[in-house]
């Protein structure tokens, strides 16, 4: 892992390169661009809101401010989700560049992550300016539990590149994986403490929640929006998903590895 590791730091120019191509790919076409890095979780939020406290009237499936709360949950999923989708086709949509190149591999599928958490850090400003209304209006309390937001951020992409070697891999040997991480992807929306708060989840179910890495990262960059008398921090949660996010880099490594020659065979 360390040798996989120093290979695709002595190409991070290269890298750097790629994430810039990738940035400029996706916004060079569209005529609202970086518009659309926050459009969808900002419509999602407002359809949530709208639909939980102004239809079904329920104050008590996150932190207050509500909006604040699903915010800061969708743009880190919204982070998620599309990494997930694009890893899982990284070495097949890169074929002839994968075949023909002597950079690492593993570098299709970093440029991946760092590239869609350049777009989540470019939605950050919006959560910077709901929550600016929210002091303003007295209805956000931070706290010094704030320092633990870049942390998650740090380890919500450890978590993704390590599944996103996995999926890499697979999805060449295994051509009907995109569809499954599709299906996957909308369950697991479901099960992430995304849209309501983990505390909510009745145990034994809780703790269960925990094996998801989502659950403690969303834990951690909310901790320091709200007050927690409502809804305490899940120590166990957070813990768990550091453990777990470990695990899967150190597995990510290992799998992209052992299937790399399967893959080129293929592709």
């Amino acid at each position: 892992m360390i040798e996989r590791t120093t290979a695709v730091w002595d190409k991070r120019k290269v890298l750097a390169t790629l994430v810039r191509r990738d940035l400029r790919v996706r916004y060079a076409s569209s005529i609202l661009g970086y518009v659309w890095t926050i459009l969808d979780p900002l419509l999602m939020s407002l359809i949530y809101f709208v639909v939980f406290v102004y239809i079904f009237r329920r104050d008590d499936l996150g932190h207050s401010p509500y909006f604040l709360f699903l915010v800061v949950g969708l743009l880190s999923w919204q982070w998620f989700s599309s990494v997930l989708t694009d890893t899982s086709r990284a070495l097949l949509s890169e074929a002839r560049l994968v075949r023909s190149t002597r950079l690492p591999r593993e570098i299709w599928v970093v440029r991946v992550v760092l590239s869609k958490g350049v777009e989540y850090l470019l939605s950050l400003p919006v959560l910077l300016t709901f929550l600016v209304v929210y002091l303003v209006r007295g209805e956000a309390h931070l706290n010094g539990w704030l320092v633990m937001f870049p942390l998650a951020v740090v380890l919500q992409g450890i978590g993704l590149l390590g599944m996103g070697l996995i999926l890499a891999p697979v999805t060449v040997l295994v051509t009907d994986m995109q569809r499954v991480v599709r299906i996957v992807l909308r369950m697991l929306f479901y099960i992430t403490p995304v849209i309501y708060s983990a505390q909510l989840v009745p145990q034994p179910w809780q703790k269960l929640t925990w094996l998801n890495p989502m659950t403690g990262v969303l834990e951690m960059m909310r901790a320091g929006f709200f007050r927690h008398d409502r809804y305490p921090i899940d120590w166990g949660a957070i813990g768990a998903s550091v453990v777990i996010s470990l695990v899967l880099l150190v597995v990510g490594f290992a799998v992209f590895r052992r299937l790399e020659r399967a893959v080129l065979k293929e592709i």
